[in-house]
């Protein structure tokens, strides 16, 4: 498995949406090693393909069980069901040094293909449930300042040396 670069807000790459994977070969079964392989040495909890320069409906993400973290790789993930809300902390490997509290729902209901190209749902909720958001946003070019207030987005975008946009 090797490390892949991850790209850096404002790289265009992060604000496109990623194309639907048509079938579930070797090569997305490497892509996902690599991508867990980078997210564990960058101490994140998730990761998208394009976060990795890669246009492809894929993410990958930790989930704790007790002291055990155990990689999950979504292939065209969809959420079929949100319920409740709640704010937490979010931080992004593409966004580094920066975090802010986003509210998102509480219990998801997610189904996507495994790396066999099986179909699988999960439900989650907790810190698993706000990491596959985060992550699926990613896939539609969207994310976490997108959900923040716009003074404190517009701070993080100077920050970047990405142009400010207005936004009405």
């Amino acid at each position: 498995m090797a490390k892949v670069e991850i790209k850096i807000y404002p790289d265009s790459i992060l604000r496109k949406k990623a194309r639907q994977v048509a079938r579930v070969g070797n090569d997305e079964r490497k892509l996902a090693y690599d991508m867990i392989k980078t997210m564990r040495s960058a101490n994140g909890v998730g990761l998208a393909a394009p976060q990795v320069g890669i246009s492809k409906r894929i993410i990958v993400v930790e989930d704790m069980q007790g002291d055990n973290r155990i990689a999950l790789t979504l292939i065209n993930p969809k959420i079929t069901r949100k319920k409740g809300n709640v704010n937490f902390c979010e931080g992004c490997l593409s966004l580094p040094g920066i975090s802010s509290d986003v509210a998102r729902p509480e219990f998801i209901t997610v189904e996507a293909l495994n790396l066999d190209g099986d179909i699988l749902k999960i439900n989650a909720d907790g810190l698993l449930a706000r990491i596959i958001q985060h992550e699926t946003d990613h896939l539609d070019g969207i994310l976490f300042i997108d959900k923040i207030g716009f003074l404190k987005r517009r701070k993080i975008i100077k920050q970047f040396g990405a142009k400010v946009c207005m936004e009405f």
